[in-house]
């Protein structure tokens, strides 16, 4: 008899979703899928205002990364402007892109995911939280909380506040760094990169305990993208689009973000509210591709800066070339982290982030404009048509989440085919398919989201509707 399971709410993630389970009559897993339930309707309420107010708007989009936002919407803005941002204003917007890089990923390495890695994945779900991680572990669990405050601070320096700074806008910022701020971040960071390199030693001291769940979350081929820059270094803000395979071959290469509708087509399913981007020279499913921490090492020719290069090797030595285990996406934000740290050394060093001349000025000069950054979960694009006043006709936002999603749906059934037996529910298969969507790091709705343990009611169901199995979790 054919059953169906439910994961209602998916816990440990920023936004609300389900996952759902099919058995065939046998009993096996027959198929899974990640249903966001969530209905924002951003890119209809925004028709109306004028593109300068874009940025503010859109950075609600999300509390955890309105940074990614604000720069892919001041980026869309001189393109109508038709300007050239000057030196300071580019570099102080890649400063504060590294400030969001490094804080959102230790969000999800340290405040998400290592209960898992640390307290198990069997653990007592009531235990297994940021929480539960503090009393086993306080000395990690602080590091993971002032690495993250450091992330955070660098944003709060440059934009005056730590969520939704209206700082980044049509031409440049509003103001630059200050001297007590260059100040404070060089005296931070040798404890922030003390930090990480503690938790890239102790993920790779935890990979060897892992093999099955790098072999079973989401490990399949699929194409990467990204932002990549002039020689192909790793990139997170300018730079133009490489699409590789899982053999690390060169699929499509200096693409720009003005052509974005040339190779990226949006796919609808009527289960969830979360589009399907594809590539489309491929077509849909097909054209799976993957975008984020995990997209943008496979990528790169090169990171660019010393320690995240030497990471970055060892990380292909383990993955045995191109990573295409999703598992993958924890080891990846690590490197990530210390390459932003490098990076935001050198631009503390830069007398251009405390230079006035941040910002470029003009009107109206075209009537349509793409941006494109790259936000902590991938790449991000954000397109605008306007009117001959700047008010906005229609828009159109591509979300690095969304990017992933025929990867996530993968990913889930694969975990749950290999975990799920017979009609026993059991909490490590439950975490184990909720994991393989944690490993992406997907940002649904992240403005609202509950402390500490969200409720799960998990239901079996007969073909007839009967409660075959049930499980709760208050």
């Amino acid at each position: 008899m054919a059953k169906t399971i439910v994961i209602d709410p998916v816990t440990r993630i920023e936004g609300h979703a389900k996952i759902s389970i099919y058995l065939n009559d046998a009993g096996e897993v027959d198929d899974a899928r990640f249903h966001v339930v969530e209905y924002r309707g951003f890119e209809k309420f925004c028709e109306g205002r004028p593109f300068s107010e874009m940025a503010g708007i859109t950075a609600r989009i999300c509390g955890i990364c309105p940074v990614s936002h604000l720069l892919a919407s001041a980026k869309t803005g001189d393109k109508i402007l038709a300007v050239k941002v000057p030196p300071a204003g580019e570099k102080l917007r890649r400063l504060m892109n590294l400030g969001q890089i490094t804080q959102s990923h230790a969000l999800s390495f340290f405040h998400l995911s290592s209960p898992d890695f640390l307290l198990g994945w069997d653990s007592d779900p009531a235990k297994r939280n940021v929480f539960g991680l503090i009393a086993a572990n306080p000395d990690l669990a602080r590091a993971g909380i002032r690495l993250r405050q450091f992330g955070q601070t660098v944003i709060e320096l440059l934009g005056a506040r730590k969520i939704h700074a209206a700082w980044a806008v049509p031409g440049g910022v509003r103001s630059p760094l200050s001297e007590s701020g260059k100040a404070w971040i060089g005296d931070r960071l040798p404890e922030s990169i003390a930090t990480i390199n503690m938790a890239i030693d102790l993920f790779k001291n935890l990979l060897d305990r892992f093999t099955t769940e790098v072999e079973q979350f989401g490990q399949f081929p699929s194409l990467f993208m990204g932002l990549v820059g002039k020689n192909g270094e790793w990139e997170h803000y300018g730079g133009h689009i490489r699409f590789t395979d899982s053999e690390g071959n060169i699929v499509a290469d200096g693409l720009r973000e003005d052509d974005y509708r040339d190779y990226l087509g949006e796919a609808v399913e009527p289960w969830s509210y979360l589009k399907f981007p594809y590539y489309k020279p491929l077509g849909y499913p097909d054209g799976i591709y993957r975008v984020g921490p995990l997209a943008r090492l496979n990528i790169c020719s090169n990171f660019g800066t010393p320690l995240a290069a030497r990471e970055l090797q060892e990380f292909r030595e383990r993955a045995g070339g191109v990573a295409t285990s999703s598992f993958f996406y924890h080891y990846a934000r690590l490197i990530e982290i210390l390459g932003c740290l490098e990076r935001i050394e050198r631009l503390i060093d830069d007398p251009d982030i405390t230079s006035p001349r941040t910002r470029a000025t003009a009107g109206v000069n075209q009537l349509e404009g793409i941006g494109v950054s790259e936000a902590p979960r991938g790449t991000l694009f954000h397109h605008y048509q306007v009117d001959e006043n700047g008010l906005i006709k229609k828009v159109n936002l591509i979300i690095a989440t969304g990017q992933n999603n025929l990867a996530m749906n993968k990913t889930v059934a694969q975990i749950a085919k290999h975990y799920l037996k017979g009609t026993e529910i059991t909490e490590g298969m439950l975490n184990r398919v909720e994991a393989g969507i944690r490993a992406f790091d997907p940002c649904l709705s992240c403005s609202t989201h509950a402390a500490g343990q969200m409720p799960l009611h998990v239901q079996l169901l007969g073909v007839d509707g009967r409660i075959l199995n049930e499980v709760w979790r208050n």
